[in-house]
């Protein structure tokens, strides 16, 4: 397993940030043992989810976190390791957590830049389908406890961006018929976007991105799918979260973009580790509601510097 990354903390000055957030060396109060149950339910089809929570007396005010694995819609199970030390994690921290399986629609045909943009459109809306119907399952649920009014969706790779997709392209024609449910916030480790465009004032609901700048698949900006040249037939533009949070500032929402100047696409699996600043993420913009637009630099040794440049 790979060293666990330091964030080295960066804050862009912002009239209506009033307090500074220090992720590194400030840890949130859940260092008390938790006893973890996990249950393994169908909630379409041949596809489950594995629900994960504690056995304590809050579980009433519990928010609840839904995490998509990543592994380019070919690929990644819910119950992988780095899933399962994630889930368990967050659950030990008196959250329900639900990691969830969907169809891998390009298991046979690779997520490149040989697989035609509408088939990668296609994968983008499969899964969201599949996450909406998940959502759906467990609300209706009477015996899974937890928040229905706190909902956050969480996503690594190919998982980030059919979470991102489903909380931000319902105008989009094509993610129309998705049923409407609120989310609380959403999460992506090294994902992105078709259209950042669609963020609006409706939409627009506290975010955490998680990516390295030099990431070679899923661009940090605005850049094609797999940087794949225009006439190749994968050719797909895509918003990465520099883009997105330029979009989310003039929503005037919150959000905490954690960049490695020098990550690539490892961030996918290495944002797993991040347990604590997910944490504090979600107590402090989600459930306290502090305004905060923010950048984190993180990197690879154990210093802690500011900085000034994205």
């Amino acid at each position: 397993m790979r060293l666990k990354r330091c964030l080295k903390i960066k804050m862009i000055g912002y009239k209506h940030i009033v307090f500074a957030i220090v992720y590194l060396v400030s840890f949130w109060g859940f260092s008390q043992t938790r006893e973890i149950e996990k249950t393994t339910l169908h909630y379409k089809d041949t596809l489950k989810l594995d629900y994960y929570s504690s056995k304590s007396e809050s579980k009433l005010t519990s928010p609840l976190l839904v995490l998509m694995h990543g592994g380019g819609f070919a690929s990644g199970k819910r119950d992988g390791k780095n899933e399962r030390m994630f889930c368990m994690d967050m659950a030990e921290k008196g959250y329900a957590v639900a990691s969830i399986s969907y169809r891998l629609t390009r298991k046979n045909d690779p997520f490149n830049c040989d697989c035609d943009t509408e088939k990668k459109i296609s994968s983008f809306v499969s899964a969201s389908e599949d996450l909406s119907e998940a959502l759906l399952f467990m609300k209706q649920r009477n015996d899974l406890v937890f928040d229905r009014n706190t909902i956050v969706l969480i996503g690594s790779s190919a998982g980030a961006e059919a979470a991102l997709h489903t909380a931000f392209m319902s105008s989009d024609y094509r993610f129309s018929h998705l049923p409407k449910i609120d989310i609380a916030g959403v999460i992506s480790f090294s994902g992105a976007v078709s259209n950042a465009a669609y963020i609006t004032k409706d939409n627009a609901v506290p975010s955490l991105f998680i990516h390295g700048k030099k990431d070679e698949l899923v661009p940090y900006g605005s850049a094609p799918h797999h940087y794949c040249s225009e006439d190749r037939a994968g050719y797909l533009m895509l918003d990465g979260p520099q883009t997105l949070t330029d979009h989310l500032k003039k929503q005037g929402t919150s959000f905490i973009l954690a960049f490695d100047p020098e990550g690539n696409h490892d961030w996918a699996d290495d944002a797993y580790l991040q347990t604590d600043l997910v944490n504090r993420f979600i107590q402090d913009l989600i459930l306290d509601q502090k305004f905060v637009q923010a950048y984190i630099r993180l990197e690879a040794n154990n210093q802690i510097i500011d900085t000034t440049n994205k």
